[in-house]
C-alpha cells in the first residue's frame, strides 16, 4: 500500500496482514479522489475509524494542512503513527482512541476545529454512518461546504439526503459503495 499522489507519492505505508484492519486500496483512494476533485489545500481532515491512516495521509499529501485520525483500536494507532512519521507529517496529524460506537468524541478539542474533508470507513453491516452523519452536523464541527466520504458495503444502502447532507456522488467498486455527501450547500 502506497501513498497515491502529491508531497509523499510513492511512500510505503505500513498495514497490518488478515483481517482486524481493512485499509482501502490504492485502487479506491485514487478512485475517492477523483470524485473529491484535487482542491483539498487548507482543508482540515476528519479520519474516522481511521485503520492505518491512509486517507488522512493521502489527503496530508495532497496539500491539506491537518488531519485528526480516530480509530479504537490500539494496533491501528501504532500503525498510523507509524505512518505519520514514514510520510514525515507528525506535526500535521492528531491521533485520538475512541470508540466511534459509542459517537463522537465530546471534549472541548475536537468540538472547537472546522472540518473540510471528512473520512468515514467503519466495519461493514453496523450501520455506523447515518448516527454519525446528524452528530457531525450536529457539533457544528464541520465548515458550510464540507464534504464527507463514507465507504459502506453494497448490502449497507445509504440515504441520497441526511439532514444537511446531500449525496452528490456513489460509485462501486468490487463490494465497496463509496458515498460523496456535501453538507450544507445543494448538491
Amino acid at each position: 500500500m502506497r501513498v497515491t499522489s502529491g508531497q509523499v507519492r510513492g511512500r510505503r505505508l505500513a498495514s497490518l496482514k488478515g483481517l482486524q484492519i481493512r485499509p482501502s486500496s490504492d485502487l479506491v483512494r485514487q478512485a475517492i479522489f477523483n470524485m473529491v476533485g484535487q482542491d483539498i489545500f487548507g482543508l482540515e481532515v476528519l479520519d474516522l475509524f481511521a485503520g492505518t491512516g491512509s486517507l488522512g495521509i493521502e489527503a496530508l499529501s495532497r496539500g491539506a494542512v491537518g488531519a485528526l485520525f480516530i480509530d479504537n483500536s490500539i494496533k491501528a494507532i501504532k500503525l498510523i503513527n507509524k505512518n505519520l512519521q514514514r510520510c514525515g507529517y507528525e506535526a500535521l496529524g492528531s491521533i485520538m482512541k475512541k470508540d466511534l460506537g459509542r459517537g463522537l468524541p465530546r471534549n472541548s478539542t475536537f468540538i472547537k476545529k472546522r472540518f473540510g474533508l471528512v473520512f468515514m470507513d467503519p466495519p461493514y453491516g453496523k450501520a455506523f454512518i447515518p448516527p454519525l452523519l446528524k452528530q457531525l452536523s450536529d457539533k457544528n464541527v464541520l465548515t458550510p461546504s464540507s464534504i464527507v466520504v463514507t465507504e459502506s458495503s453494497q448490502i449497507d444502502p445509504l440515504p441520497e439526503a441526511f439532514g444537511a447532507f446531500q449525496l452528490v456522488n456513489r460509485k462501486t467498486y468490487g463490494g465497496t459503495n463509496i458515498n460523496i455527501y456535501h453538507y450544507g450547500r445543494p448538491a
